[in-house]
């Protein structure tokens, strides 16, 4: 079968376009043919082995897996032991974050993190909901009407679907991205945008109720100034020595009223199947930039990695 394999951490040029053998399922696996494979910031990070909680993920010094993608659509090719609820043939989506392999003709994956994708969504917009759609729904978890939320990367795969859910409950969402962004978060229903290059959120005196932050890059006091009372913040990924003292700087933040610390995202199937639900109801419409073939995943990586990507790149494997 042909895959994108990884030799090492490092960039781009680390990837190779190659025929491997067809995986065997093991125990609680099973094997697809993949349809699609949404491009996440995680894959990228497993493939600098950057920040430093990806290498304890995916291997201290080189990667345990050669082949990256984890947010999987495909059709049922093979059950390995044990596994029940499925069958040859379905057509399956889910966020293999932990195992990844969805940048190839075939991957074995667990089923547990699997569920059956609904008649009405396409195998793209399947591929862009297990790992944002789960991020949003769990970012937003609790968000009210009137609130001030901020969004902090907004323009990636995650950020728009946060919107989104933001927009519905009657919250004023301001986004922060890149210049090039700004107009289309606009377009999508920020109601304020900030590009990072140009002003630092939290030195511009507002104040948030809410602010879900995709990659933190500052420390616990600059993140207590933008917070209102009773605020709170939450970082989805980032260099492990702010998430470290964001962890620490939040037990003092705690006296103030304000909340600081990681958000944390159930995983399994249960998300998927509610982020499939929401799609299906039109409360969350991925944004696709590109469906591309196997042979651009370098390519997507990159783009992704430097934060050009508007919402999500889709690769087709076959």
């Amino acid at each position: 079968m042909r895959a994108c394999v990884q030799h090492g951490y490092g960039g781009p040029e680390r990837l190779e376009l190659t025929n491997l053998p067809q995986p065997d399922p093991a125990k609680g696996e099973m094997r697809l043919r993949v349809l699609a494979c949404g491009v996440n910031l995680s894959d990228w990070e497993y493939l600098t082995g950057a920040p430093f909680y990806a290498r304890l993920v995916g291997g201290l010094m080189k990667p345990k897996r050669p082949v990256l993608g984890s947010d999987t659509v495909g059709i049922v090719d093979k059950l390995g032991p044990g596994v029940t609820g499925f069958a040859p043939g379905d057509r399956v989506m889910g966020d293999t974050v932990m195992t990844r392999g969805g940048f190839a003709e075939y991957a074995c994956v667990p089923a547990a993190a699997m569920t059956h994708v609904p008649d009405a969504l396409s195998d793209d917009i399947a591929a862009c909901l297990p790992q944002p759609g789960g991020i949003a729904i769990a970012g937003t978890e609790n968000v009210a009407a009137g609130q001030r939320l901020l969004i902090n990367g907004a323009g990636g795969g995650s950020g728009p679907l946060a919107l989104q859910l933001a927009k519905a409950a009657g919250a004023h969402v301001t986004a922060v991205d890149n210049a090039g962004k700004l107009d289309w978060l606009r377009s999508l229903g920020a109601d304020a945008v900030v590009d990072y290059r140009q002003q630092d959120f939290s030195a511009t005196g507002a104040r948030w109720d809410r602010i879900l932050d995709m990659v933190a890059t500052r420390g616990p006091r600059r993140i207590a100034r933008a917070l209102s009372p009773g605020g709170i913040y939450r970082a989805v990924g980032g260099d492990v020595r702010i998430l470290l003292a964001l962890l620490a700087g939040g037990l003092v933040t705690r006296t103030q009223g304000k909340s600081i610390g990681m958000l944390l995202v159930p995983s399994g199937r249960d998300l998927t199947r509610r982020a499939a639900s929401l799609a299906l109801e039109g409360k969350l419409t991925p944004h696709i930039e590109a469906v591309l073939p196997l042979d651009a995943v370098p390519e997507a990586l990159a783009r992704t990695g430097r934060g050009e990507v508007r919402g999500k790149i889709v690769i087709h494997p076959t």
